[in-house]
């Protein structure tokens, strides 16, 4: 449990950014009122933004990731994880990592029409997809814009594979079509969890699920016989990386058959928005929590060199390593994949053959 609890408010309440820190893209910045008292300070509200993308699967050439296309309907993310290492990619937008990453959200209002373009296509090879690549297609603004129900309905109609990665429990609200894709070995859900400390993770990821609600909607996706695994991610040295056993066990006991982690990542200017929540919520842990980050960095804060971004570098991570091998073959999370399918797949107008 956090035995350093925070020595005052956070700047903006059910947010995970204090800062919007300089977009290393533009020359001017926009910086707040200095003279304006904090408790006059405007809250921030959430801005949505049509985007008017005429495509939408993103090609991926890391090797260290498992999936060579991404589906995102939405950029940026109003969970608002202090962590996110997605946070960086709203500045080729000309916006912030910061608060601007959690409050101005772009939506892809045509993102079925232009998936199922995609899909039929007679170029198109069919093969996995993973939604989403980069912020979480279950976020809150999901609720209403429902755009990632629209897309695994023509997946779903298509019988093509996609896997979902989510911390957002709403993803139980699709179990008709994530139970109508797994009759054709076409889905595999990925459930994060960093913490099991319901207070840590809403300060650390405000507007994502809790905890237990994780973990419930695990045991809801397996008793519906969907393939579902669970993702310690991201793991924080000095702070959650203790917890790694525990949470491994704790999905296994919901349904869980699958695991895997990933290293805290800090890119550009999210080593700023993360070092400035460690100021307001965690100064004690602060020192220790970046001490062992270099230690796994070479050094540094992050390193971006394919195969040790994900799981670090030296002998600190490979015990993590070799902690996460020995929790998950205890907890019985011994899968190695979800062994999805295109078998099954079918473009509209297309006959089966017989042989």
């Amino acid at each position: 449990m956090n035995t350093c609890p925070p020595t005052s408010p956070p700047a903006f309440p059910g947010r995970g950014a204090a800062i919007n820190p300089p977009n290393r893209f533009e020359p001017l910045q926009i910086a707040p009122d200095p003279d304006c008292p904090p408790d006059e300070r405007p809250l921030p509200r959430t801005q949505f933004f049509i985007d008017g993308t005429e495509s939408i699967l993103a090609r991926n050439e890391s090797p260290d990731v498992g999936f060579a296309f991404g589906l995102n309907p939405y950029r940026g993310c109003e969970h608002g994880c202090a962590y996110c290492f997605a946070r960086p990619f709203h500045e080729y937008l000309g916006w912030s990592s910061g608060l601007d990453f959690e409050t101005r959200i772009l939506v892809k209002l045509r993102a079925a029409e232009l998936l199922r373009r995609e899909l039929t296509a007679p170029r198109w090879q069919p093969q996995p997809i993973a939604m989403s690549g980069v912020t979480d297609c279950y976020q809150p603004a999901e609720r209403h814009f429902r755009l990632t129900r629209q897309c695994l309905e023509v997946c779903a109609e298509l019988r093509h594979p996609i896997l979902i990665i989510t911390k957002n429990a709403l993803v139980t609200r699709d179990l008709d079509l994530l139970a109508e894709l797994a009759r054709h070995q076409c889905i595999g859900v990925h459930v994060s969890v960093t913490t099991l400390d319901s207070d840590l993770a809403g300060r650390l990821e405000p507007r994502a699920s809790r905890p237990a609600a994780r973990l419930r909607a695990i045991r809801e996706l397996s008793a519906a016989g969907i393939p579902v695994g669970v993702l310690v991610a991201p793991v924080i040295p000095g702070l959650t990386d203790h917890e790694m056993p525990a949470i491994l066990d704790a999905a296994a006991a919901a349904g869980a058959r699958r695991a895997g982690y990933v290293l805290l990542r800090l890119p550009f200017a999210v080593k700023d928005v993360l070092t400035r929540w460690l100021d307001d919520h965690e100064p004690g842990r602060k020192a220790r929590i970046l001490g062992r980050l270099r230690t796994l960095r070479q050094g540094r804060l992050y390193t971006a060199d394919w195969g040790k971004r994900m799981k670090g570098d030296g002998i600190f991570a490979e015990q993590l390593g070799k902690l996460f091998d020995v929790s998950a073959r205890r907890a019985g999370l011994t899968q190695d994949s979800f062994g999805l399918s295109t078998a099954n797949f079918r473009r509209p107008g297309e006959q089966l053959t017989l042989f």
